[in-house]
């Protein structure tokens, strides 16, 4: 994946596991994470009052929780494009 060096300005929590996502380009996107949500460090997000704390880091330009998850803000952007190959590899990690 080419880096654009997006970053993300806000977030809004649509429902469990989906953000509406700002980028500073001026795009917005609808992200439902819930399909890479594996392994110790994102499965924690799958809890509704967890995922809700999600915040955005001006300084990383994405968007953080409290136990250090986060996710790359040119895949966000680019999630459509990714999210299958992304959840595929997420899934063999939780599986070994």
């Amino acid at each position: 994946m080419q880096h654009k060096f997006i970053k993300v300005l806000a977030i809004d929590i649509l429902d469990h596991c989906s953000l509406r996502v700002y980028f500073d380009n001026g795009t917005v996107r609808e992200i439902n994470l819930e399909p890479v949500l594996y392994g110790e460090l994102y499965e924690p997000l799958r809890n509704h009052d967890f995922f809700r704390q999600a915040i955005v880091d001006d300084e990383a330009g994405t968007i953080v929780w409290p136990n250090g998850a986060d996710f790359d803000p040119d895949l966000l952007y680019a999630w459509d494009e990714h999210v299958e190959a992304f959840a595929t590899q997420m899934r063999k990690v939780e599986q070994s």
